[in-house]
């Protein structure tokens, strides 16, 4: 972990409340909420919402992911946090991507002296935010993203602050995890079941084998540049085959 930080500060009263039984009570009530989420984005929003109440010294929380080696934005308390993350996902640039790229969590008493990260220091400055407290959001196969705790008063989290923020990312990146695996799920079954079904519209009306059927769906997806499931989809809500029927008709 980095730090930037004076001692003695405010949080760690908040934070040896937590101590113990405290915290871990705290973190069971915010993993059964996690997993009552019903999508991706409401675990998303459900972890920055608890990390506040959760993490001493927290006023905002930002949460970015990270898909195809890409950092977007996930969700936030406010509009600060949500400015804090898109300017470094726009950038490239900060301690979000430094903490993921680094695994490792990064603690800034004050982000007006980092001189690290132009873009973030002044739209942070603008924002009036000066502590921050990043930590990557990691499970066994990889980092998922990266969690940024922000307050506007300098030197908010301290040492006992960061312990607890530390456990609560770990608890964060495994629902974060069984999150996107369900949703990755239910897309499949999604994509199987229409993709079955406009199949089985082309075997009843054209005679075609099933092989035959998924190849025209696949042809006609490469030929619309459309997804695949766009096109399945489309035919499955349509009573009539359209535009495939006319291609077939026609031999193109």
């Amino acid at each position: 972990m980095q730090h930037s930080q004076p001692r003695g500060t405010p949080s760690s009263k908040r934070a040896a409340r937590l101590a113990g039984d405290g915290l871990a009570v705290a973190l069971s009530w915010a993993a059964l909420s996690w997993d009552a989420a019903e999508s991706e984005q409401e675990t998303l929003e459900a972890i920055v919402a608890a990390a506040v109440e959760i993490v001493p010294g927290a006023q905002s929380a930002g949460l970015v992911v990270r898909r195809h080696r890409r950092l977007t934005p996930g969700a936030a308390t406010d509009e600060a946090a949500r400015w804090l993350d898109q300017v470094q996902c726009d950038s490239g640039r900060g301690p979000c991507r430094d903490a993921v790229r680094q695994q490792r969590g990064i603690r800034l008493a004050d982000i007006a002296g980092a001189q690290r990260w132009p873009e973030v220091e002044a739209r942070a400055a603008t924002l009036g935010v000066h502590s921050l407290l990043v930590l990557p959001l990691e499970v066994e196969r990889g980092t998922l993203g990266a969690l940024t705790l922000s307050s506007r008063h300098p030197g908010a989290f301290d040492a006992a602050g960061e312990h607890v923020a530390t456990l609560f990312a770990v608890h964060a990146a495994v629902a974060m995890s069984s999150a996107q695996h369900q949703e990755q799920l239910g897309q499949a079954v999604q994509v199987r079941d229409t993709v079955g079904q406009a199949k089985g519209i082309l075997m009843e009306r054209f005679g075609l084998t099933a092989d035959q059927a998924f190849g025209l769906l696949v042809r006609t997806s490469q030929h619309c540049e459309r997804p695949l499931l766009q096109v399945a989809r489309e035919l499955a809500e349509t009573i009539e085959p359209g535009p495939l029927n006319q291609r077939r008709r026609t031999g193109s």
